[in-house]
């Protein structure tokens, strides 16, 4: 199997896992949302982001470093060293999980009447056993992703996403208020924490669980963790939807619901669409790093380019059909939060454009690095944020994130290149997003027909994706290798029909090969 038909499968297997546990759970969330309305769903969205707060600080550093490790043990044909990297993981996790804990609970103590009124004894606790069992699921997700077990990580989403929907829909239909969403969130934890043991079970049993971890791999990972941890924490404050809190404190729970119903979607949209690919990137890069620098910026490059090529038409659409898509998700109640929407899609699609970035960085060993350029940004976020949100509220949120991963695009993508030595695509990426615009202002004409939102989006979709489509080939945006792949799908699964298609492919073609 080649590296890009081996590329293609583990996108194809994290496609199905990301989208049944995304769509799912992005379902699920727009059934809360209408249920609780803005008011009570900022009260909730804060609840849930104290819990993912405290999942990644469990986890800081631990799960990427399963990944990377796992993956490079295994492309170095050391695997009889996974099963002692994983022990040590494991107890760094457990030790980890209790300071967590611990610091959760003496912060209720101290603050939870300020920051959490609304947050009682019992939620805290319901809220403190998801955490403990979010966290090792984490952890189980990382080990199949290390193994590129992508299938694996398909089936988990299979069994436990749809129980966590019907669940929801227990609860709305009962009348549920907030503390039974939080009860819902805790059993949805534990099934997807059984379902990952029983799968990762599977894929060590064939490795040993005896032997000692070397002096020197023992010392990468401690350095690993080091390092990382306080990346991937600061990390995480930046890249969620930390302005909830703000706007929780400085405006009002009302704006924190609109904030949350646009983010939320926003990065789930970019996760189910460009975001497949990016689950296996880190274990791809580490192997092509594990080759040689010059591997590792071919495949930066590529990465990048094939990341906008993705991205540029959802954030197109999104752009273009945001009061449709809102009205249609979560009614005219949250009217307000379209245009939010828009900005937040733009915003998450600027930073799924880094992930070939991010993950060169890890590979190549510069968590430091990482570190220095995550706590200045971290910086620069709450800064923005707390600045912002105080003086013009909901939109202030917008603009900080907005300008946020702006920076964070510049700053990683020019790293990126120096450390892999390569220049990126720029001229490509260009007519990507080029064709990205044209295609919107051709689907806006579609609004003009004044239809219900489904037929809006649905017929807006088509026309997009069919000139999305066409302008690529026309202003070259596809390279050979794509075509060649894009016309080897054309014949297994369309049997080469339509022929026009066909034949646009093979002269989209015979213009790559032309090209310098």
């Amino acid at each position: 199997m080649t590296t890009r038909s081996h590329a293609l499968r583990n996108t194809l297997f994290s496609s199905v896992g990301i989208y049944v546990e995304y769509s799912l759970g992005m379902l699920a969330a727009i059934l809360i949302a209408r249920h609780l309305g803005p008011r009570y769903y900022g009260i909730y969205g804060l609840f849930i982001w104290f819990a993912a707060v405290s999942v990644v600080a469990t986890n800081s550093g631990i799960t990427t470093g399963v990944i990377k490790f796992v993956a490079e043990l295994r492309g170095a044909e050391k695997e009889h060293l996974v099963q002692p990297v994983l022990a040590y993981l494991r107890r760094m996790q457990a030790w980890h999980l209790l300071a967590v804990l611990g610091l959760a609970l003496v912060l209720f103590l101290v603050l939870g009447h300020r920051f959490a009124a609304e947050l009682g004894t019992t939620e805290f606790a319901l809220l403190l056993a998801a955490v403990a069992m979010r966290a090792p699921y984490m952890f189980n997700i990382a080990i199949a992703k290390g193994f590129e077990a992508f299938d694996a990580t398909a089936r988990i989403s299979l069994l436990a996403a749809p129980l966590n929907l019907l669940l929801v829909l227990a609860a709305m239909l009962l009348g549920a208020s907030i503390f039974w969403f939080l009860v819902v969130y805790t059993i949805s934890s534990a099934a997807f924490l059984l379902a990952s043991r029983y799968q990762v079970k599977r894929l060590l049993a064939p490795h040993s669980t005896g032997g000692t971890l070397p002096d020197e791999l023992q010392r990468r990972v401690r350095r690993h963790l080091r390092i990382v941890s306080v990346t991937i924490i600061v990390g995480f404050l930046i890249a969620s939807d930390l302005e909830i809190l703000f706007l929780n404190l400085f405006d009002t729970a009302v704006s924190a619901g609109y904030f949350k119903v646009a983010y939320q979607l926003a990065s789930g949209v970019m996760l189910l669409v460009p975001g497949v690919f990016g689950a296996v990137l880190l274990p791809m890069m580490a192997k092509a790093q594990s080759q040689g620098r010059e591997v590792g910026g071919r495949r930066f490059v590529a990465v990048t380019s094939y990341l906008v090529l993705l991205a540029a038409p959802v954030v197109a659409f999104g752009a273009s059909f945001s009061g449709s898509i809102i009205g249609l998700l979560y009614g005219a109640s949250y009217a307000t939060s379209a245009p939010v929407f828009a900005w937040c899609l733009f915003a998450c699609g600027v930073g799924t454009v880094t992930q070939g970035a991010t993950s060169l960085l890890v590979s190549a060993d510069r968590q430091h690095t990482i570190l220095i350029l995550t706590v200045a940004l971290g910086i620069l976020k709450m800064s923005l944020d707390i600045v912002l949100i105080m003086h013009f509220g909901l939109y202030g949120s917008v603009a900080a994130i907005v300008i946020e991963l702006l920076v964070i695009a510049t700053a990683y993508l020019t790293i990126g290149m120096r450390v892999s030595g390569v220049r990126l695509e720029w001229f490509r990426m260009l007519r990507i997003v080029l064709a990205a615009a044209m295609a919107a202002a051709v689907a806006s004409l579609v609004l003009a027909l004044d239809l219900k939102p489904l037929l809006t989006l649905l017929l807006g979709g088509m026309v997009l994706s069919g000139a999305y489509l066409l302008l690529t080939l026309l202003l070259q945006c596809w390279n050979r290798a794509d075509i060649d792949q894009l016309q080897g799908l054309h014949h297994r699964f369309a049997a080469g029909r339509p022929r026009m298609f066909g034949r646009l492919l093979e002269w989209a073609g015979a213009r790559a090969g032309r090209a310098p």
